[in-house]
């Protein structure tokens, strides 16, 4: 007999307390070893319409509802005894006529919260012409088309919530003029095997696989996989490949399934799954491990670093430990060397920043190199004897760094990229947050020989670049033009914080390449409260109204580990710090490490919080001259560096606020950053 959890039940299992919720998985436990053991009391739903419903006794309180069939038992919901029953005597489970996936289909008649009303004069009805064929081929459940064809638009948002997720999706596109992709079709199979159905149901096979399903239902997406995602992690590719999309939409997701899938179908492969940051590299280990657990073969072959790490460790098999070279010095050597000369006009900032991104970057070692590069994202003009000037610094400075036995990143990735040539040290690598990869690091991964089939694969998305200046990939030997796709599902965010945030970024996004991320189209598939944006006279009634907001997210039952408060940088924390005490609440600050403490509210910066995520967020100290940070500003040497500025604090703030799921609290003290005016169009 087959057994198959729902991604409903992993949902209700997650909103029980902790003792409901070890007794609802003994007794899952116990099903899964014999469902046949007449000790499990089984009880037929006769108020159900679908009379294959049957409940399961946990104890005297909690009921677990099954979708029994003589060759499988599914199940679909797991709460309180007159909550469960009336769960199951909404729905009913069928076969789509049209596309074959199994659905957990909401009964019309029986869902009172959607009501569909005569439309007034001048409301639109976004699918009132829709054909009913193309609705059906999408998954539209054939009893909805009609409420689906009468709904105004803030009906069709709710609407979408009741029915199946490719169903939901689908209409809300087309609403907002978007085409989607084809549903397949596979009628008269396996239903549970519809790449549909997928999305919803997993056949488990052994006791880990279970385990592994119930013990982290809040990141149930890493099991039910999107169609869309699903193809990308399991398509061959003839060159390197990169999947974007918005903040909440699976990239990371895929990239975690990528390794795994890799590993799994070359069992003598190694594997680099890698990111820019230590913080992110853990996230990433913590994430793969619950999806692998149970296969250590495949762990041990997946190596899991960020990329300096990498770097360092690959340098240190190779020539031995290096001698990296700190940013305080580099800022000395340059600032000594042009002491006293043409150069010293230049600040020290822009030197530095000239030195990292152009000359070290692209291991610039001769002056008619430096004059003659591109300076991609640089936007201070420098004609060829403002050039010339700062050479003379450069030049000290690399022969006072190679004197002394100095060592950069770039110069360390520079001289690895050459050891690794005829012999990669692993077959496949997957990058997350590739948008932040730096020059050096790509010009490393291109010589893993970049153009050999599903050597590098990257997920990231141009809209939360917050560390790297634009360059070509392609001029260094990685050009994923033909082979980029764009998610557009988010499951991580609801409709309502998606599209607040989604105001602060442009609606297409261009890599140098030309490579476009078209933003437009993207769906939520819950939706949520509206984000509460407020401006405030002083510190004190910002902290105050914080504090309150939290109080109210506690009373909805979210735990302190769901909670995160985010601000700019390090100089806001106390501010965040009082809004938790005002609360009740211990708070924890996150460093690189990102050790989420489930007692604890998480305070981080905006630059930690990439990576994470949290059930409520309160974004704080959003006033102006934090955001976008002063000190950045008075740093820029020409006004003309005052867009990327501008963009990269965008970045961030778009980035703090995606990492929401169901909540969003965003303050200020007056006057407040030009940026919520964005946010409040």
């Amino acid at each position: 007999m087959k057994f198959v959890v729902a991604d409903s039940f992993i949902s209700s299992l997650a909103r029980l307390t902790n003792e409901a919720k070890k007794a609802a998985k003994i007794t899952t436990f116990d099903l899964f070893a014999n469902p046949a053991n007449p000790g499990m009391r089984f009880h037929r739903l006769d108020r159900a319409q679908d009379k294959n419903f049957w409940s399961v006794r946990v104890n005297a309180d909690l009921r677990i509802i099954v979708h029994r069939l003589e060759d499988s038992l599914l199940l679909c919901y797991v709460g309180h005894h007159d909550e469960a029953y009336a769960w199951a005597e909404r729905r009913k489970i069928e076969i789509h006529p049209e596309t074959g996936a199994l659905q957990i289909v909401e009964i019309r008649e029986r869902v009172e919260e959607v009501v569909i009303t005569r439309p007034t004069a001048g409301q639109k009805i976004p699918l009132a012409n829709c054909p009913d064929d193309l609705l059906l081929s999408y998954g539209v459940p054939a009893e909805w088309l009609s409420a689906v064809k009468q709904a105004d638009e803030d009906a069709l948002l709710t609407l979408a919530g009741h029915l199946p997720g490719e169903a939901g999706e689908a209409i809300l596109e087309l609403a907002t003029g978007g085409k989607p992709a084809p549903r397949p079709v596979v009628v008269g199979g396996d239903a549970f095997a519809h790449p549909d159905a997928q999305r919803r149901f997993r056949l488990m096979t052994d006791i880990e696989e279970l385990k592994r399903a119930l013990e982290y239902p809040w990141d149930k997406w890493t099991i039910f996989l999107h169609p869309a995602q699903r193809e990308w992690v399991e398509k061959d590719f003839n060159g390197p490949a990169r999947v974007a999309g918005s903040a909440g939409t699976g990239k990371t997701i895929v990239a975690l399934h990528r390794a795994a899938f890799l590993a799994r179908a070359h069992p003598d492969a190694r594997v680099l799954l890698t990111t820019f940051s230590d913080a992110l590299a853990s996230a990433l280990q913590g994430q793969f491990q619950r999806l692998i657990a149970g296969e250590p073969r495949v762990a041990e072959r997946v190596d899991i670093r960020a990329l300096n790490a990498i770097g360092e460790h690959l340098y240190t098999l190779h020539f031995g430990a290096p001698r990296l070279v700190t940013r305080e010095t580099l800022r000395q050597y340059l600032a000594e060397a042009a002491q006293g000369g043409p150069a010293a006009r230049f600040s020290a900032a822009f030197l530095l920043d000239e030195w990292a991104e152009v000359v070290d970057a692209w291991q610039l070692k001769r002056w008619e190199d430096y004059r003659n590069v591109p300076r991609l994202g640089r936007k201070t003009r420098l004609p060829e004897a403002r050039r010339a000037e700062l050479w003379a610094v450069f030049e000290v400075v690399n022969h006072r760094l190679a004197g002394e036995g100095w060592l950069t990143h770039a110069g360390m990735f520079a001289r690895l990229a050459e050891a690794i040539r005829d012999r990669p040290p692993y077959d496949f690598v997957i990058v997350d947050e590739a948008q932040d990869i730096s020059i050096p690091q790509l010009r490393f991964l291109a010589a893993f020989d970049a153009k050999a089939p599903n050597r590098l694969f990257f997920a990231g998305d141009l809209g939360q670049r917050i560390f790297q200046q634009p360059f070509s990939w392609a001029a260094l030997g990685v050009d994923v033009r033909g082979r980029s796709r764009t998610l557009r599902v988010n499951y991580r965010t609801s409709h309502q914080i998606r599209t607040q945030a989604d105001k602060l970024l442009a609606p297409q996004l261009t890599d140098v390449d030309g490579n476009v991320e078209d933003r437009r189209g993207t769906v939520s598939v819950f939706n949520g409260p509206p984000p509460v944006i407020r401006v405030f006279d002083n510190e004190a009634q910002e902290s105050a109204a914080v504090a309150d907001w939290l109080k109210e997210r506690m009373r909805e039952c979210a735990a302190p580990g769901e909670i995160g408060i985010i601000v700019r940088a390090e100089a806001q924390i106390p501010r965040a710090r009082r809004a938790a005490e005002l609360a009740g609440l211990s708070s924890n600050v996150l460093d690189e490490r990102v050790q989420i403490q489930p007692d604890c509210v998480s305070i981080c910066t905006m630059p930690l919080a990439k990576g994470l995520e949290f059930r409520c967020v309160a974004v704080m100290a959003c006033d102006d001259e934090v955001i976008p940070l002063q000190s950045r500003i008075q740093e820029i040497a020409d006004e003309s560096d005052l867009e990327e500025v501008y963009n990269t604090e965008r970045h961030l703030l778009y980035v703090a606020c995606t990492r929401a799921r169901d909540a969003l609290h965003i303050s200020a003290v007056a006057p407040a950053s030009e940026f919520l005016s964005d946010l409040l169009q």
